[in-house]
């Protein structure tokens, strides 16, 4: 069943036409990666899916019901997180204060308990700086932290821009296996991601995206099978 119809959409910033009818579909439980060059329409696709631009044509729908050009907090309601690239956590409030605002929609205290547990279960380094203020902690901690905020809202798709940007090595495998987890658990995940190599290696099914138009689409071993994808995304190899 599809959680995510994105049907030829065509987004602008001011004059420049970012994406140029785009159409992709998200089936419920799958890991889609959408891979590219900078520039090629990524993180614009994964801005307009959360509400914060908005499409001139085309449509997008979620669990059958459209979504395009509606509030972001809607579409948060509805069960759509976006975890943004460059993490964008509040530095001037403490670990725990970021985490508690990914529920702020949520009236079920039981449940937000419970969902805490599970942030610092998955994360045990963010229980052990629940108190540091979220500025002092590293790249991969705010990447934590970032992704443990989104946790919280408890959402049905989860659209990730970018965790792996920045990050050394050991960290990036941690944060891909917390993605896989995320999804076993039953989240539905939608991943823009550069390092093409691990994207491939957890996805179900992958888009290449270049000048803002999608010009490949296949499963994550056709893609890495691609002689197209291997010499433009995957170093040649």
């Amino acid at each position: 069943m599809s959680i995510l119809k994105v049907d030829d959409i065509h987004v602008y910033y001011g004059a420049i036409h970012a994406l140029k009818g785009v159409s992709l579909n998200v089936e419920q439980g799958e890991i889609v990666t959408l891979i590219g060059a900078n520039g090629a329409g990524k993180s614009t696709l994964l801005k307009t899916l959360s509400g914060l631009l908005k499409p001139k044509e085309g449509s997008i729908s979620y669990l059958d019901k459209t979504i395009a050009g509606k509030p972001a907090q809607t579409i948060v309601k509805a069960g759509i997180s976006h975890v943004p690239e460059g993490r964008r956590v509040f530095s001037n409030m403490t670990v725990e204060e970021n985490i508690e605002l990914g529920a702020f929609l949520r009236k079920d205290s039981t449940g937000v308990k419970k969902d805490f547990d599970k942030v610092y279960g998955t994360f045990p380094r963010l229980l052990e700086r629940r108190k540091q203020l979220a500025g002092t902690l590293s790249g991969g901690e705010q990447q934590m932290l970032a992704i443990g905020r989104a946790i919280m809202a408890k959402p049905k798709l989860l659209l990730l821009d970018e965790p792996s940007m920045g990050l050394a090595p050991l960290m990036v495998k941690t944060i891909f296996k917390v993605i896989e987890d995320i999804n076993k658990d039953g989240t539905t995940i939608l991943l823009v991601e550069q390092n093409a190599h691990m994207a491939l290696s957890i996805a179900n099914r992958g888009y290449v995206i270049e000048t803002g138009k999608v010009t490949l689409a296949g499963t994550a071993a056709e893609l890495q099978a691609s002689e197209e994808v291997k010499l433009a995304y995957l170093g040649g190899h």
